[in-house]
Parts: structure tokens; C-alpha cells; sequence
């Protein structure tokens, strides 16, 4: 009986902490974020879906939180009519502050920043490809274009250039069919999809390699940083996001045209190493621009921005300002490093009529939670089916062993 009581014991100790452990982290305390009301009423837009509890902490429990996350004694943050933003240091990662910085919005042209994220590491800039019909197909001509032509030839080089210059949605479908490889079109929004879970993107879920809208598809602030943090690491994308102009060189069949970068901060704030903006309807403005000043790179991400009063470049230069001036280490939280791939990684299928990822459906416990509760309870059930003259039992004489001092060194 004594035997059973102690195994019973264990077994709720046991259960006692899988369960400490799966438990989300509790939301950070709620602060109104700073707002200013825009002179027209934005219109009305679908409610987007919940952030999964789990993954709200993401970055530091401060990030869990649909209000404004700030160091404490700093200078109060702009108010803005942006509905979510982040600042944080591109270098050490550290998270300055943010408003909402993990709830869903709607990303509109910054998520082709996960398309070169994604695909630029895949793509020889130097390839030649052909425009087909198809890549234009479902375009508006009156959004915004690159300006190729079907049967026209272009660098993979020159569309980037395209991409990032002038938003170019022709640009961005072409690429994803050519980055797709044999899944096409879709297989260059897969692997947007894949690099976001590698980034630990957990609310962004691309349904378009442009960022026009798409069923389901839903970025965070916090995100938005991680993916810059991803492509402002590279030369190339560094390279390109910077240039105040392109020439496209003519090809036999297919004339040449000069670009030149559609509005950012580029120019207009100091230090200014790049960035990219967006609109729809739906998404409202959105902006991601990284500056430097005084040896500090910071990267500024927000959604939901109206044209006035500031409109989306000058609520990121307040928002900017409002960083640079903040003493050094000042932060509420981090940005997460990639996932490590591995070799037994497999890619992970969706089961019919599953949620895709990102939308806030996903299963609360993961795979190795699983893992681990079923371990306990195996060994629970080995120690209650044992009999107890079984048990090994250390001789009386024998001093008790040594507690292992071996540390835990997992980080996440």
C-alpha cells in the first residue's frame, strides 16, 4: 500500500510538470498603445483570427500582449494610426518596443520580403528566364507593375530589381513560378510558407508570392523583423533594396527600360539602408525599413497605417526616432533565432481541411510535448505493474549517490 501511495505520488508529480510545461505563458499586462484618430474612418474589415496562445510569448513574455509592450522610465512612443508596429535592433535582435507586435494583419506589399527570403538563396541572380502568359494573366494593370511583357526575357537579377524597386507583381509571380520549380506558381508560395515556419514566423501565412490579397493570408509585426532580419543579412538583397535606380537591358525580342524605387524612406531619412511599402484595402499601408545611425541598424515594421496625418513613412521615422533616442539594451524582448534544419526534418504535410499555418488554429501542444507526456505515462505504468521485491534497492551501508550537476544547455 505504502508502495502504491509513493508510485501514485510520482505519477501526479510526474503529470503535474508535462503539464507546467506545455502551460502557455500568461499575457503581459495590457497598455492602451499609443493612437491618433485619422481624419477619415478607415473602412470596416473582417475581424482577423486569433493568436495562438502558445506561440503569443514568442520573443519574451512582454510580446504577449495586444497592447503597447515598452521599456519601463522611457520616453513615451508616437501615437500612430498603425494598428500593430516593432522596432528592434537588427544586430543584437533586442526588441525595443511594440503595439499588438504578434497579432494577425494583413500584409499587402512587405510580404514580398518573405518571397526573397525564401527564394533568393534558391535563384542564380545571373538566370535568364522567359515571361509567360500566365505570369500576368490575374494581374490589374493598374497595380503595381515591373513592366514585362510575355515572351519577354529577364535576368532573375533584374527582377528582384523589379521586385523590390517597384513592387512589381508581375515580378514577384514570375519568380515564384521559376523558384517553384516543378510546383510552380504555388510551389514559390510554398516555399514562402516554409521559410516563414524556418523563421519562426509563427502569424505569417502567405497565399500570394506579392503580398495582394489571398484567403487566409496574415502577417505580424513581430514577423515582419524577423524577416527582415533574414534578408538585410544578405549583400544581394542589401544591395538591391538600396538602389535609387535600375536599368533593365534589352534582350533580342525584349527592349530595355530604366526603374527607379518606389516611395520609402530612402532619401528622406537619415541612415535609411532600405525598406518596402505596401497597400491594399484591405491591409491599409504597411512599411519594414531598416536605418543606422551611431553604430545601431534598426529595423521598423508596421501595419494597419492610414495616409494621414503622417501616413506609413512618417509614422516609421516617429517610430525610428523614437528608437534611436532610447538607451542601449533597452528592450521588452528578442527576436528568436531560425529554426536549426536538420536531417530527419521532414516537411510538414496539412491534413485535409486543416488550418494553415499561422491562422491561430493550430494545436496548442507539439509534437515533442506528445512525445514527452507518453513517455511519463509509460513510465508510470512500468513502476505500478513492477512488484515492488523487483525494485532495485540500494544496499543500507551505501551512501546515497551524488546529485548530477550536468546543465540543461537547450535554448530556444
Amino acid at each position: 500500500m505504502t508502495i502504491f501511495r509513493v508510485t501514485a505520488v510520482t505519477l501526479s508529480a510526474v503529470l503535474a510538470s508535462a503539464a507546467t510545461a506545455v502551460a502557455p505563458a500568461a499575457a503581459a499586462p495590457y497598455v492602451r498603445c499609443p493612437t491618433v484618430k485619422p481624419p477619415v474612418p478607415p473602412p470596416a474589415v473582417p475581424s482577423p483570427p486569433a493568436v495562438n496562445p502558445a506561440q503569443a510569448a514568442v520573443g519574451g513574455p512582454a510580446m504577449a500582449t495586444a497592447g503597447l509592450a515598452a521599456p519601463p522610465g522611457v520616453p513615451a512612443a508616437p501615437a500612430v494610426t498603425a494598428t500593430s508596429w516593432l522596432v528592434a535592433d537588427l544586430t543584437s535582435g533586442e526588441v525595443l518596443g511594440g503595439c499588438a507586435p504578434h497579432a494577425h494583419r494583413t500584409p499587402a506589399s512587405v510580404q514580398k520580403l518573405l518571397l526573397a527570403a525564401a527564394l533568393m538563396p534558391r535563384l542564380d541572380p545571373s538566370q535568364v528566364v522567359e515571361v509567360t502568359r500566365g505570369d500576368l494573366r490575374d494581374l490589374d494593370p493598374a497595380s503595381s507593375l515591373m513592366g514585362v511583357v510575355p515572351g519577354g526575357r529577364y535576368s532573375v537579377e533584374s527582377l528582384w530589381l523589379g521586385l523590390l524597386l517597384r513592387s512589381g507583381n508581375d515580378a514577384a509571380n514570375v519568380l515564384a513560378r521559376v523558384g517553384g520549380g516543378s510546383g510552380g506558381r504555388q510551389g514559390g508560395v510554398d516555399a514562402m510558407n516554409d521559410e516563414a515556419r524556418r523563421l519562426r514566423a509563427h502569424q505569417t501565412h502567405a497565399a500570394t508570392p506579392s503580398g495582394l490579397d489571398g484567403p487566409g493570408q496574415y502577417t505580424s509585426a513581430y514577423d515582419l523583423a524577423l524577416i527582415a532580419r533574414a534578408t538585410f543579412a544578405r549583400e544581394d538583397f542589401r544591395r538591391y533594396v538600396a538602389a535609387p535606380v535600375a536599368q533593365i537591358p534589352a534582350r533580342p525580342g525584349t527592349p530595355g527600360f530604366s526603374i527607379t524605387h518606389d516611395t520609402t524612406l530612402l532619401g528622406r531619412y537619415p541612415g535609411t539602408l532600405g525598406g518596402k511599402t505596401g497597400f491594399t484595402d484591405l491591409a491599409r499601408q504597411t512599411y519594414v525599413g531598416v536605418a543606422e545611425r551611431d553604430g545601431r541598424r534598426l529595423v521598423v515594421t508596421l501595419l494597419g497605417a492610414e495616409t494621414a496625418p503622417l501616413g506609413s513613412l512618417g509614422e516609421a521615422s516617429a517610430l525610428l526616432d523614437w528608437g534611436f533616442a532610447l538607451p542601449r539594451h533597452a528592450a521588452v524582448g528578442k527576436l528568436v533565432a531560425p529554426e536549426e534544419k536538420k536531417k530527419h526534418d521532414r516537411p510538414v504535410v496539412p491534413v485535409k481541411g486543416e488550418h494553415p499555418e499561422g491562422t491561430g488554429h493550430s494545436s496548442p501542444l507539439s509534437a515533442p510535448t506528445w512525445l514527452g507526456l507518453a513517455a511519463a505515462l509509460v513510465l508510470a505504468a512500468l513502476l505500478l505493474a513492477t512488484p515492488w521485491w523487483r525494485r532495485s534497492r540500494r544496499p543500507a551501508a551505501q551512501p546515497p549517490a551524488l546529485e548530477s550537476t550536468t546543465r540543461d544547455t537547450t535554448t530556444t
